[in-house]
């Protein structure tokens, strides 16, 4: 039960031992001083039943969550910095002599904003403060970039993941059902499973590999048989892990042969898509990632900052997926949440992954936004050879639908299609009797005998498209696009300086508020930085490089 707090002042010893121990103050009384309690118990009332024991402030708590983030502190540590620290109490307006609680209260929290989907609080409230103090308002330009973040689960091989699994399942039983199993299980499974699998004890040649594969999978099948027997017990089957067990066996096993009921181990190539495939009993909405030289398991975070000179570099918006979600993917919701934020950009600066034709096109005119960074080139040999026929050498009619190539020739109404991942396409073809007996037809096409025929996208995204092309190579954009490279920074203090580049803790849910409680430590630091008048560092030089002419 919650009992909203109506005063939020600090008691007058707290603030006169708290002056003296730090006489210029620190980052989080100066904040405190300027924010007031930044957190308001009413904006959390809805976590709390109407009845129960009296809850303990959750404004308090957001507090304290977000300073354990800052300090990458656990529960328990944070629970003792309540107890022991001066500028903590200072915070909270506690009294010196407050005892603060249990550290399991802070997990009970955080369970409870989950619970609601009410994490991303932490950090809108922070802005809100910001925008009432002209920090922050919408229309300033902004930069977005994502980096990778490790799940908090161990590395495994494929042998080494199905052998966990079944290994984790097992013990599951074992501490639900431990008679139950000790009568069911095989004699074999306890030198086989009762300890962990790992590398190390792994066979050496492919075939026996491949042998001790399958033997796990006939394991796997077994145990899934016995938990669904009539005499099993009837909660057995509904297990997480069971369930777990099921999802990782169709990935790694052929199973859908009726005449073959033993598990057939897949080959590489007949692996599920890796957005599909689990790679790890312990955190099953971890997934693997690649990108670039870099692969991981687990997921990826964007962070987006504003980065106009005159006011701090807030974060305004953090969006966490799995590995697997591209990043142009991810450019129509990060807009929406600005837009329910009041926080749209003008120009949103960002790196090739994001810059999707459709991306550019659609967050022009459905948010006003302008997407600045560059686009893919044309990779058509024809655009490769400044001599040759490519796409921009031909006049579109569009009202028409048909392309009039650089020799005049109309081509006919095109055709729509779909490339193979379903995007819709027009496909504009040439006449055989205009292209055969032309003089230049070695500068439009390779082909013998085939007519030149060109691929076109929506209108508007096909001009977005080569616009911005034919932009990014003036001076104009390299000046605008350079302010983006600060976003590194961003990303290096916030992988380095508050330990997010590891999850602390297991599923997408949990990830998403590390991230957004590490938002709003970042724009604490960069807040007490605005206000005590430190300029943003600039990017350092090893020696060597300094002495270049």
């Amino acid at each position: 039960m919650l009992n909203p707090q109506p005063s939020y002042e600090i008691p007058e010893e707290t603030q006169r031992v708290a002056r003296a121990a730090f006489p210029k103050g620190n980052v989080y009384m100066r904040l405190r001083d300027e924010l007031g309690t930044l957190y308001e118990d009413a904006a959390f009332e809805h976590l709390y039943s109407s009845t129960g024991q009296p809850a303990i402030a959750p404004w308090r708590l957001a507090w304290i969550t977000v300073m354990q983030f800052a300090e990458n502190l656990t529960d328990r540590q944070a629970a003792d910095a309540v107890r022991a620290r001066i500028d903590w109490k200072y915070v909270l307006a506690l009294p010196l002599e407050d005892a603060g609680f249990h550290y399991s209260i802070l997990s009970e929290f955080r369970d409870r904003l989950l619970a609601h989907e009410s994490e991303p609080l932490l950090l809108e409230r922070l802005l809100d403060h910001a925008k009432e103090k002209g920090w922050l308002k919408g229309g300033r330009r902004q930069r977005t970039d994502s980096s990778h973040v490790l799940a908090n689960i161990q590395h495994l091989n494929r042998i080494e993941l199905v052998g966990e699994t079944l290994h984790h399942a097992l013990n599951e039983l074992a501490r639900r059902e431990p008679a139950w199993l000790q009568a069911k299980a095989p004699s074999e499974w306890w030198q086989r499973y009762g300890r962990r699998i790992d590398e190390t004890r792994l066979p050496k040649g492919l075939a026996a590999r491949q042998e001790l594969a399958e033997t796990i999978g006939r394991d796997g099948l077994h145990l899934l048989a016995l938990v669904n027997q009539d005499d099993a017990p009837p909660a057995l089957a509904h297990l997480e892990a069971i369930r777990t067990l099921e999802h990782i066996w169709r990935d790694q096993y052929e199973l859908d042969d009726p005449d073959d009921p033993a598990p057939r181990w897949r080959g590489k190539g007949a692996l599920p898509p890796t957005s599909q495939r689990w790679v790890s009993p312990h955190d099953t909405e971890a997934r693997y990632g690649y990108k670039n030289t870099t692969g991981w398991r687990g997921y990826k975070v964007h962070f987006t900052e504003v980065c106009e000179p005159d006011v701090p570099h807030l974060v305004v918006h953090v969006h966490t997926t799995d590995a697997t979600v591209q990043d142009v993917a991810v450019v129509e919701s990060i807009h929406a949440n600005l837009e329910r934020k009041g926080l749209l950009p003008d120009e949103h600066l960002m790196d090739g992954m994001y810059m999707g034709a459709d991306q550019i096109a659609n967050m022009e005119s459905q948010y006003g936004v302008s997407l600045i960074g560059p686009v893919r080139p044309d990779v058509s040999w024809q655009a490769q050879d400044p001599e040759t026929y490519d796409i921009t050498h031909f006049d579109i009619d569009w009202e028409n639908q048909q392309a009039i190539c650089p020799q005049g020739k109309t081509s006919r109404p095109w055709k729509k299609s779909k490339r193979d991942y379903g995007r819709p396409i027009h496909v504009a073809t040439f006449r055989k009797q205009d292209c055969s007996p032309c003089p230049v037809r070695h500068l439009c096409t390779r082909s013998k005998s085939s007519p030149r025929s060109i691929t076109l996208v929506y209108q508007a995204t096909f001009e977005a498209l080569q616009a911005a092309r034919q932009w990014q190579k003036t001076d104009a954009f390299r000046e605008k696009y350079c302010k983006r490279a600060g976003i590194e920074g961003t990303m290096n203090q916030t992988m380095n300086g508050f330990s997010m580049r590891r999850n602390r803790y297991i599923g997408l849910a949990k990830t998403r508020l590390q991230h957004l409680a590490t938002s709003v430590a970042v724009n604490f630091q960069r807040l007490w930085a605005w206000l005590n008048g430190i300029p943003t560092a600039k990017t350092k030089l090893e020696p060597f490089a300094i002495l270049a002419p």
